[in-house]
């Protein structure tokens, strides 16, 4: 179509609009074209909005000198334009109109409308077009080239205006700009998580790469687009070019930490990086953008300040010039951070060295995790909904790659600096997966960063939470700083975030003792070693009376060690302050606390059928004594076992129903009698001890056996007050040796003595009873009765000045009185023949000696 044309058909489009609107008969008038007269005699032609057919008269007018010469050679007569040029009144012959139309049109007076009534004429036509029926509408040739070639010049115009913002935006780093072109797309911007699933995502990729830029250092190859082209190829999407940059960037570019000191001149320029293989952060950022553009990823270097080398807790950033250089890039329409400095690697100031150390994670950082370390001069570049101010990122906590890698989330606090209250300050955190924490506390000591003990520290861990609690020994402030790495590991622990602690009053109390385990509280491996979860945690536990109990239910069988340490207490002294009962279902510790103040109890296990050696710690317990600490000679047997008290070593020996079922047995009259049943018919021996060298009868005589049946009674008859252990041993028939089975802890508070049981000899044997008399003592000059069981006896004698024979009433009890006399000793025996005279000896009981003899 020419320009003459064009603007015909333009000038008709717009006197359409310009005039009135004629009436039904006059739009009624015949056209052979019936396919564009609709029901109401109206032409089924589009209506172009005035912003369109100002565009269209724009574009159509403002043709180039050629075009205009070759408008004008046509012929065609000046004065059927406007002298103003207004379109309206330029006549204008559709293509397709009939001759009664020309002359219709020809004969009619132009009649240029105000704009108003062309807006109104507009909205009669859209009212009409509202009420007909939807038909299909075809557009006249005319309409359709003239529609087409505006829509088509308007894109054309609308990609030139784009291209060309993005070209200032990449000239002027104009955020604005970029950020247009962000809101464009409604798209979610993905996590790093989700754009790198793993290492296996770019495994192809990041082994090219490694090849590739090898070979290129060898080759002496420093030109940009040559290494871009080489390290790129093979890649599919810009995802994987831009991480073949960034592998190539973190595993040939040093820091270049003497330009960084200022001992040499700061490398830079990309050529210059790439040749010394070097270079500071402005260094890596202008490489990166170059390789970027390179292979065609929308790149931009951006300025501000990061916690790297020589920050300090609270460095206020306030009116200082951007320290650090990184990148952010444009995939998938959406904008990323990355930065291939701290990639590289990391500085050791003590060592003035570059230390080499890929790190993944400020590739395409999630901008919620970039701002911790990276605050860009422009707020735009933060790339978050809700940009933080610079003195927010001043006091936030100082959180290292690892925190995030680690799946951290820091509760507590949320700003670097900790001020005490009442003398205490913690730090909390939760984690998905197992993490094994510690933790070093300095303080500023005459100009020297000086480490503290942990013992002003609490550290708890669960399965998936921790707490720091600190109290502060003295005024002053403190350094905090957490190392973590992943649970049930045995791996280094990595620094993951810092602190700073104030404290203006110490919280005036006895120091912590010392925790070589770290945790308090339960550790969080303690369920899957076989423990249930307990109410203790690291608050302290506390003893008003000075001892106490420290009860663990478990899952299965398990064997228990404990540990107790005070700063007054030592090896000697604490090995009796402890009794370990195993049973199958639950561990029990009794505790004994000779001095006030705080304690730490740790506690091991082990599976009971595995090697007794491989025990681990479960749980570091904070005890603190207040009141009534035990009498240092009222502390516990030494060399007690593993096994006081009735326990699983106990039931597997067949041995049930015990009297007495915890380890200590205390009595007020220095008596007690333990009954049990014996399942398997052991034989069984008992062992007293205490830990002075006792005068008098031999504490053997102090133990006595009765059987009756399957019951067994244990009687025990104490000489003096304290505490004694007393050791239960048993053994099969088959068995030659006798195996400990339990031990148990007598606390004798009578001040009288108890006389010794009578002495047993090898013929006292299972079902013999002894009823009267119980004592191993018997008065001089004296009747005493005897009552005596003995099972398959013909005949039982008691054996002193004059021998007396027992008789045996309806009870099968043989009985009878006997005169003690002056002698030293009576023995009771018995025989199972009855005309024979040999008996068996079955015990003996010493006779005092008169009170007239005794000097």
């Amino acid at each position: 179509m020419s320009m003459m044309a064009a603007d015909q058909n333009i000038s008709h489009i717009l006197q359409e609009l310009c005039h009135p609107p004629c009436n039904a008969n006059q739009m009624c008038c015949k056209n052979e074209d019936n396919n564009n007269i609709n029901n109401a005699g109206i032409a089924e032609e589009p209506w172009i909005p005035t912003s369109m057919v100002t565009q269209i008269q724009e574009q159509e007018c403002t043709h180039d000198h050629r075009s205009e010469r070759s408008f004008k050679s046509q012929g065609k007569d000046d004065d059927t334009k406007d002298p103003q040029g207004d379109p309206c009144n330029s006549p204008v012959s559709p293509k397709n109109s009939n001759n009664k139309n020309q002359t219709d049109q020809a004969t009619r007076k132009p009649n240029i409308s105000t704009k108003s009534s062309v807006f109104e004429k507009w909205a009669a036509m859209e009212d009409k077009a509202n009420q007909r029926p939807l038909a299909k509408r075809q557009l006249s040739d005319i309409s359709k080239a003239i529609t087409f070639r505006a829509v088509k010049k308007t894109l054309v115009k609308e990609e030139d205006q784009t291209r060309e913002k993005v070209q200032n935006s990449a000239t002027q780093h104009d955020r604005r700009n970029d950020q247009i072109i962000l809101n464009q797309h409604g798209s979610r911007r993905k996590l790093q998580k989700e754009l790198i699933s793993g290492t296996k995502d770019f495994y192809r990729v990041d082994t090219h790469t490694f090849s590739a830029g090898q070979e290129l250092k060898s080759k002496k190859i420093f030109s940009v687009p040559t290494i871009a082209r080489t390290i790129t190829k093979g890649t599919c999407t810009d995802l994987e070019r831009l991480r073949a940059i960034w592998i190539w960037l973190c595993h040939n570019i040093e820091y270049d930490l003497d330009g960084y000191l200022g001992l040499t001149e700061k490398v830079c320029s990309p050529e210059r990086v790439i040749e010394t293989g070097r270079g500071v952060c402005c260094g890596y950022s202008s490489l990166c953008l170059q390789l970027c553009k390179e292979v065609g990823i929308e790149c931009r270097e951006v300025g501000g300040h990061g916690k790297g080398i020589g920050y300090k807790l609270g460095q206020s950033y306030q009116n200082t010039k951007a320290n650090h250089m990184w990148n952010a890039v444009l995939l998938e329409d959406h904008w990323y951070l990355l930065d291939a400095c701290w990639g590289a690697g990391k500085v050791d100031m003590d060592k003035k060295a570059f230390i080499k150390r890929y790190n993944d994670f400020y590739f395409l950082t999630d901008p919620e995790d970039f701002i911790n370390s990276h605050w860009p001069d422009e707020e735009e570049w933060q790339l978050l909904d809700n940009p933080i101010k610079l003195e927010e990122f001043e006091k936030n906590v100082l959180k290292t790659s690892e925190f995030y890698k680690l799946g951290l989330t820091l509760i507590h606090p949320k700003q670097f600096l900790l001020i005490t209250e009442d003398g205490e300050a913690s730090i909390s955190m939760r984690f998905s997966q197992p993490v094994d924490f510690t933790y070093e506390i300095s303080q500023q000591h005459s100009g020297e960063q000086k480490e503290l003990s942990t013992s002003m520290g609490l550290l708890t861990v669960t399965q998936n939470s921790m707490k720091l609690q600190l109290m502060p020994p003295a005024s002053g402030t403190f350094d905090i700083m957490l190392f973590a790495r992943p649970g049930h590991t045995s791996g280094k622990y990595s620094w993951v975030c810092s602190f700073q602690l104030e404290c203006y009053e110490p919280k005036t109390s006895q120091n912590l003792p010392e925790n070589p385990y770290l945790y308090w509280g339960m550790t969080q491996n303690a369920e899957d070693l076989g423990l249930k979860p307990c109410i203790y945690g690291s608050e302290a536990i506390l003893i008003k009376s000075g001892s106490s109990e420290l009860v663990l239910h478990t899952s299965r069988p398990l064997m228990m060690l404990c540990e107790i340490s005070h700063k007054d207490l030592d090896d000697t002294l604490a090995m009796r302050c402890l009794a370990t009962q195993i049973e199958a279902d639950r561990l029990t510790c009794s505790i004994l606390c000779p001095y006030i103040g705080y304690y730490r109890l740790s506690v091991f296990v082990s599976d009971y059928e595995s090697d007794r050696n491989s025990f681990q710690n479960v749980g570091n317990f904070l005890l603190h004594c207040t009141a009534n600490p035990i009498n240092l000679n009222q502390l516990l047997p030494p060399d007690l076992s593993y096994f006081c008290g009735p326990g699983i070593r106990t039931d597997d020996a067949g041995l049930t129903k015990f009297s007495h079922t915890a380890a200590i047995v205390s009595t007020q009259q220095g008596k007690c009698n333990i009954t049990f049943q014996n399942q398997r018919d052991l034989d069984l021996q008992a062992i007293l001890k205490h830990s002075k060298e006792q005068s008098g009868h031999p504490l053997s005589q102090h133990v006595f056996f009765t059987y009756n049946g399957s019951k067994v009674t244990l009687s025990v008859a104490l000489p003096k007050p304290g505490v004694y252990k007393l050791s239960l041993y048993g053994k099969t028939t088959s068995n030659q040796e006798f195996n400990l089975l339990c031990d148990f802890i007598l606390k004798n508070s009578s001040e009288s003595s108890c006389p010794p049981f009578p002495y047993t000899y090898m013929a006292w044997r299972k079902g013999c009873m002894l009823f009267e008399p119980c004592s191993g003592l018997l008065e001089p000059l004296c009747w005493v009765q005897f009552r005596i069981c003995v099972p398959g006896a013909r005949r039982v004698s008691v054996l002193g000045e004059h021998r007396v024979d027992l008789q045996i009433n309806k009870s099968h009890i043989w009985e009878g009185e006997v005169f003690t006399g002056n002698v030293e000793q009576i023995k009771l025996a018995a025989s199972q023949d009855e005309t024979s005279d040999q008996m068996d000896i079955l015990m003996s009981f010493d006779v005092l000696r008169p009170q007239n003899e005794i000097k």
